[in-house]
Order: C-alpha cells, then sequence, then structure tokens
C-alpha cells in the first residue's frame, strides 16, 4: 500500500512538472518574448497556441497562387504575401511566430548585413526540419569547426582554375541542347518548347558530368527523385506545425524515406564504382566526386580525418540539388524576361555575336560579356532562385540598437529585399539590367540591396560555377535562335524551394 502511494505521488509530482515546463514553454515563454520585443517598438503579429502565424500565413499564401498573375514582376504579394503583410502592418522588423518561436522579419538593409556577417559567430542556421535533412544536408547545414573544415575540404572544387577545366563539360552540355533544338527548327521552321524541362535537363547533364563524369541518363532518377522529394518537403511546411506528426507513418513520411534510401543507394553505387577505378588506377579524379575521395586519401592535416562515406554521399547529394536547380532556375526566367523585352534580347545577340561570333565561348569570352552579366543580374534581382534567408540567435545578441534573446528566428526576406523601392528606387518592379552598368556596388541604394547567393562567410560556395554556366548557356543559345513567349504560356511564378513557372515556360523559337 505504501509503495503504490509512494509510486502515485512520483506520478503526480511528474505529470506537474511536465504540465509547468509545456505550460512555460507554450505559453508563458512566448508572451516574455512578445514583452521584450514591444519593449524595443518591435510590433507584429499575436502570438497563438500551438500553431503560431502557420495557418495566417497559410491561407494568405493559398489565396495568392489560386491563378496566375498579369505580366508584372511584383512577385512579392505571390510568393512572400504573408511576410508583406507584415512588413506593410509593423514595419521594416517585425514580430512573428514560427509554432512557439518568435520570427522577426528584417528587410532593413543594414541589419541584415550584420546578421549574415556574423562577425562575432553569434547567428546560425536554424535545424533543418527532418524531412529537410532528407532531401539535402553536406556543407549547407553544417555549423562552426564541422562547417569550417568541409568549406576548406569543398573550396578546390570551386577554384577558378577548376571552374576552367570544367568549361569544356558545359560547352559540350549546352552543344547537345541547341544541336536538338536546330533539329527542331529544321522541320518546323519555328518550334515551341517548355525551356523550364529543357534547362532541367540540360543543368542535370552538366551537374552529371561534372560531378561524377557520367550523363545525364545515369543520373536522371536522382534528379527526378529529388524533385519529388523538395514538392513533399514544401507540402510539409505549409501545413499546421504538429509535433511529432513526421514519425507517422503518413503516405508523405513513407515516399520520403523510400525516396532517401533509394538516392543513397544510387549514390553508392556510383561511390564504389569509382573507389575500385582508383584502386586499379584507371580514375579521373578531375570531377566533384574524384576530388573529394582524392581529399580523403591525401587529408588535409590539422587534425582532418578526411569524410565519411555519409558526409561524401551528402555532399553529392546537395551538389546535385542545388547545382542543379539554381541554374535551371535562372536560365529559364531570363529566356521568359528577355522574350518580354525583345530590345535587350537584341543587346545581348549583338554583344555575344561581336565578342565571340559564332564560336564556343572561351573562359576569357565569358569573362568580357558585360550586357549578358548585366541582364543575369537584373534577372536575379527580380526572380532569385531562393527567395529567403534564415538565421537563429542562440544566445542574447545585440544587433544594431536591438537586443535580442536566445532561441530567436531571424528571417531575411530576399524577395522583397531586391524589390524594395527604398533600396532601389521607384522602378523597383521593373525589369532594367543597366542599373547593373556600374556593378553590384553603385546598382542600389546600399550594397547588401543584392544578394542571390546569401552574403558574408556563408555565401554559397557555387555562385560563380553557376553564374559561368548560365553566361554559356544563354551565350550559345542567342547565337543561333531568336524567341519570344507562346500564346499558352501564363505567367505564374511559384516556390518548391526554388522559385519556379507553376505551368512550365513555354517558348517559341526561330532561327537567328
Amino acid at each position: 500500500m505504501a509503495a503504490a502511494l509512494v509510486l502515485l505521488a512520483s506520478l503526480a509530482v511528474f505529470l506537474s512538472w511536465v504540465g509547468v515546463k509545456t505550460v512555460y514553454s507554450l505559453w508563458w515563454k512566448p508572451r516574455q518574448y512578445a514583452e521584450t520585443f514591444k519593449r524595443q517598438g518591435i510590433l507584429g503579429y499575436p502570438y497563438k497556441l500551438f500553431i503560431g502565424n502557420s495557418r495566417d500565413a497559410a491561407i494568405l499564401q493559398e489565396k495568392a497562387l489560386a491563378k496566375p498573375m498579369a505580366f508584372s514582376h511584383e512577385l512579392v504579394s505571390r510568393i512572400n504575401p504573408f511576410f508583406k503583410e507584415s512588413v506593410d502592418k509593423y514595419g521594416r522588423i517585425s514580430l512573428s511566430w514560427f509554432g512557439k518561436t518568435p520570427q522577426l522579419i528584417l528587410i532593413d538593409a543594414e541589419m541584415v548585413k550584420e546578421v549574415l556577417s556574423n562577425k562575432f559567430g553569434h547567428f546560425s542556421k536554424p535545424p533543418q526540419l527532418a524531412q529537410g535533412k532528407m532531401l539535402a544536408r553536406g556543407l549547407a547545414s553544417l555549423e562552426g569547426t564541422q562547417w569550417a573544415v568541409q568549406r576548406r575540404r569543398l573550396n578546390p572544387v570551386f577554384h577558378l582554375e577548376k571552374l576552367k577545366e570544367m568549361l569544356p563539360a558545359f560547352s559540350t552540355c549546352c552543344s547537345e541542347l541547341v544541336q536538338r533544338w536546330e533539329k527542331s527548327l529544321s522541320l518546323q521552321g519555328s518550334c515551341e518548347l517548355d525551356v523550364w524541362k529543357e534547362f532541367n535537363n540540360l543543368t542535370g547533364d552538366v551537374i552529371s558530368r561534372t560531378a561524377f563524369g557520367s550523363n545525364y541518363k545515369e543520373g536522371r532518377q536522382i534528379f527526378q527523385m529529388q524533385k519529388e522529394q523538395a514538392e513533399l518537403v514544401i507540402r510539409a511546411l505549409r501545413k499546421i506545425y504538429i509535433p511529432g506528426l513526421r514519425f507517422l507513418p503518413t503516405k508523405d513520411n513513407k515516399r520520403q524515406k523510400e525516396l532517401n534510401r533509394k538516392i543513397i543507394s544510387l549514390l553508392n553505387n556510383i561511390i564504389e564504382k569509382r573507389e575500385k577505378e582508383m584502386q586499379l588506377g584507371i580514375a579521373k579524379n578531375d570531377d566533384l566526386l574524384g576530388i573529394l575521395l582524392e581529399s580523403n586519401k591525401n587529408h588535409h592535416g590539422h587534425g582532418d580525418k578526411g569524410m565519411t562515406r555519409e558526409e561524401v554521399i551528402e555532399e553529392c547529394k546537395l551538389f546535385y540539388f542545388a547545382g542543379q536547380e539554381t541554374t535551371a532556375v535562372l536560365l529559364t526566367w531570363t529566356m521568359v524576361l528577355l522574350s518580354m523585352y525583345p530590345s535587350w534580347q537584341m543587346h545581348a545577340r549583338e554583344e555575344v555575336l561581336q565578342v565571340c561570333g559564332k564560336n564556343v565561348p572561351s573562359f576569357d569570352s565569358l569573362s568580357h560579356l558585360k550586357t549578358v552579366t548585366m541582364i543575369l543580374n537584373e534577372v536575379l534581382r527580380l526572380y532569385p532562385p531562393i527567395n529567403v534567408v534564415v538565421r537563429r540567435t542562440y544566445k542574447t545578441v545585440k544587433v544594431g540598437n536591438l537586443t535580442l534573446p536566445e532561441g530567436v528566428r531571424l528571417v531575411m526576406p530576399l524577395l522583397l529585399i531586391h524589390h524594395d523601392r527604398e533600396l532601389w528606387g521607384d522602378d523597383a518592379e521593373e525589369f532594367k539590367p543597366e542599373r547593373f552598368s556600374e556593378g553590384i556596388a553603385s546598382a542600389s541604394k546600399n550594397q547588401l540591396a543584392f544578394f542571390p547567393f546569401s552574403w558574408g562567410p556563408r555565401i554559397c560556395i557555387g555562385q560563380t560555377f553557376a553564374l559561368i554556366e548560365a553566361k554559356m548557356a544563354l551565350a550559345m543559345i542567342i547565337q543561333r535562335f531568336s524567341f519570344e513567349l507562346s500564346p499558352v504560356y501564363a505567367h505564374a511564378p511559384h516556390q518548391i524551394v526554388t522559385l519556379q513557372p507553376q505551368y512550365g515556360a513555354q517558348i517559341i523559337l526561330h532561327p537567328t
């Protein structure tokens, strides 16, 4: 009897402790956060138990994507309607809630610069959702010493001299693309195609050659499965957050795990084949995988024991996904905008023919394509592949004149900053490549108003790779074709990890 009473008393104490902790976490602590921000003049949405503002954001997003938009570049209301409403209502620093986590939306360029520079190491990336971890981890998900070591391992892959060596792979893939398009033209005189699909194939081919030395067909399954994974991740993010839901055997969760197993199996096979070739001395180690495996063999010193098989796989997954998606998106929106603005298409063609003639562009000639560079920068400004950068505070920190407590999400909506009239002028929603004629630093009122590949120490390691690939592809296309939008094209940008055309990008090609 006494033992039973002791057990019941212990259980009551435990349940009371759990109850107090739950009330503190879900109610009292958010109230403390809200009061802390209110005292500093930061206003925003009221906290809602469990879900925060997830439901509000989901309703606005669903309404925004319900139909195509007009042929304009006012994307903010369609892509980031909740962030726009927050800034309009509460100012350039506003409070919202990601579940029970306070979330500050920042479009103040100086504060963004301070956060992304991370000068004193006060900010980190927020933990990845379980679904996101299956999609890709690698360098982008690491912090601190782990990130520094991994970045040092990967730097040789993206060194300028190494990128020059990759140029033949870029030009080979682009040549195959334009030859295929020319065949279609020879049969019909002009032809219509969805360049979104075409550029996915092109950039997939480039990644396969530069990562694994294989052709696109061997990597097709990985791309298709990663695309499906990305759609599942976005679907999960748009649902109301329920703790523990990811552990339930739902249809989406089971499919995510199945796709992850298949991708890992495919990459394992590719890696094992390369390792055998290295042992036989017949392997070419001038691609991403070769460099990673070679670095493991030689190590880097400073306590670096090389990468595990799992780390190699995760870097390959990240390179596949990020490298392929980013450039495909950039090329797609560039074709769409040059179709909308034929005078800029003509200026670009004149420059390419003057610098390169009808020849395959060299590395040196690509660096002299000033108009093409201006156009790509303006496309990246209006249609950035990734439209938001997120960090979090892991201890109390001073930013500008604000004191931010531990555990705050800092959301920097890149799209809003790129379209901000205070930074870019009254023509911020217009396509005007000439704003970059004197370089990026002079294009806006603040140097950090333009950061399509993020900024600071964690700037995208593959940005030069992506821009060289995009220049090569665009130059070779406009050497041979003129193009216009198809009557069936519907302007409907939407976000599935990257900023994609919801209904494709149908373009009509003509020979030049």
